[in-house]
């Protein structure tokens, strides 16, 4: 028995996570669990298909336990997205292994830029170049060529390296233990917009096409091309432009102390947020709020911890517990292998895992909130009553199309 983890957003499943999957098979994993955002994803986004779809089409497709990355993780910057991941993942206490996605492929360049990473982290160099307006990718690159050559700064080039660099660091901080497999991005790139080749294309062309109403079904599995036309055709597409109304009621609402509780504030960023009280649509507020030191994601991902209720201090702590979204036969085999070795409570139900500890219940709130948040994000407004009453049962790939419930 061989578990492997891999962190994912899946958003929507496509034949490139397909791929990975059965890379990571043909490695030696018997078993894989998935880490996977909820109902808003990294970028500071709604994403397209609810969660509960998300993951049993994950497990259909080749994953075998789900597991729900808390919310005030999955609107965090690369660094804690990376870390609240793996602490699930190590609390499990019987992975072996983290599969993930990379342009380089090569681990061992990978590891490398880990400890330029670290070493130009801790630089006076660095907090000049930030001080000076420049993001921290970007400064994080320059950086790397000056000390250690143009060769491994063209890591910090590629977004799914840049995951893969914060995978490791995550390692390293919370002891993890797990063998590190790298699987080569085939021809589409994270977030590449462009176009695709054959059969395989980012999740972002994918959901340009849905936006556009053009054909993807190639680029899917043919269970993820089911769930979209069955979500378009309900009005269930997730869409951040659908709470503009809401996230601009809350931005004039907002107050110096509430930005001052934001865990991604920065120098001066509250006066823009605040001096944008006043536009008028959601693109104009963020266009106003943007600059080169502070991108578009991390202002989706400010305002979206605003409207939800994510405070600095949620981030304080590692997760609480470990929500199961969707299993299997060999998921419920990985649970029962955790059971003596994990180190924080695995269950379905988020009831019950509420009730654990003031902390279990303040996530719990927020994945509530979340829901309801989510529920404004779709044509079709939907509430959170489903967030705690949820039944998660045992999937089977031709089980799929009954067990599609959503928040």
């Amino acid at each position: 028995m061989k578990i492997s983890g891999i962190i994912c957003e899946y958003n929507p499943f496509h034949n490139g996570h397909a791929y990975h999957i059965a890379k990571t098979r043909e490695n030696g994993a018997t078993h894989i669990v998935a880490v996977m955002s909820g109902n808003f994803v990294q970028r500071g986004d709604a994403a397209v298909l609810g969660k509960l779809t998300r993951a049993q089409i994950a497990v259909a497709s080749g994953a075998d336990l789900v597991l729900e990355l808390p919310v005030a993780y999955s609107l965090a910057p690369a660094e804690l997205f990376a870390r609240g991941a793996v602490f699930l993942l190590r609390g499990l206490g019987c992975v072996e292994e983290l599969s993930f996605g990379s342009e380089c492929g090569d681990p061992a360049k990978l590891s490398q830029a880990v400890k330029a990473s670290v070493s130009c982290a801790k630089s006076d160099a660095l907090r000049e170049l930030l001080r000076e307006g420049m993001s921290y990718p970007s400064a994080m690159r320059r950086l790397t060529a000056e000390k250690y050559g143009e060769e491994l700064a063209q890591v910090f080039d590629g977004p799914n390296n840049l995951l893969a660099v914060e995978y490791l660091k995550a390692m390293i901080f919370l002891g993890a233990k797990f063998q590190p497999f790298t699987v080569p991005r085939k021809s589409a790139m994270h977030d590449m917009l462009e176009g695709h080749d054959g059969s395989i294309a980012s999740a972002s062309f994918i959901r340009s096409c849905v936006e556009e109403n053009e054909e993807y079904e190639d680029l899917v599995p043919p269970l993820t091309a089911r769930a979209l036309s069955k979500a378009g055709s309900a009005g269930c597409i997730g869409r951040l432009r659908n709470l503009e109304r809401l996230i601009l009621y809350r931005l004039r609402m907002v107050t110096q102390e509430e930005l001052a509780d934001q865990f991604e504030m920065g120098p001066g960023l509250d006066g823009r947020i605040l001096a944008a009280r006043s536009c008028n649509s959601l693109d104009e507020a963020l266009h106003a709020i943007k600059t080169k030191r502070y991108p578009m994601a991390r202002i989706r991902r400010l305002l979206l911890n605003l409207l939800i209720g994510i405070r600095k201090e949620d981030l304080q702590t590692p997760p609480p517990y470990g929500r199961v979204l969707a299993l299997n036969e060999r998921g419920c085999e990985i649970l029962a292998a955790a059971k003596g070795k994990s180190t924080i409570p695995f269950a379905t139900s988020l009831a019950k895992l509420s009730e654990l500890s003031p902390q279990a219940k303040r996530y719990a709130q927020l994945e509530a909130r979340a829901a309801d948040v989510y529920g404004l994000a779709t044509r079709c407004i939907t509430s959170s009553e489903q967030e705690y009453r949820a039944k998660i049962t045992l999937s089977a790939p031709d089980e799929q199309e009954e067990q599609e419930t959503e928040e």
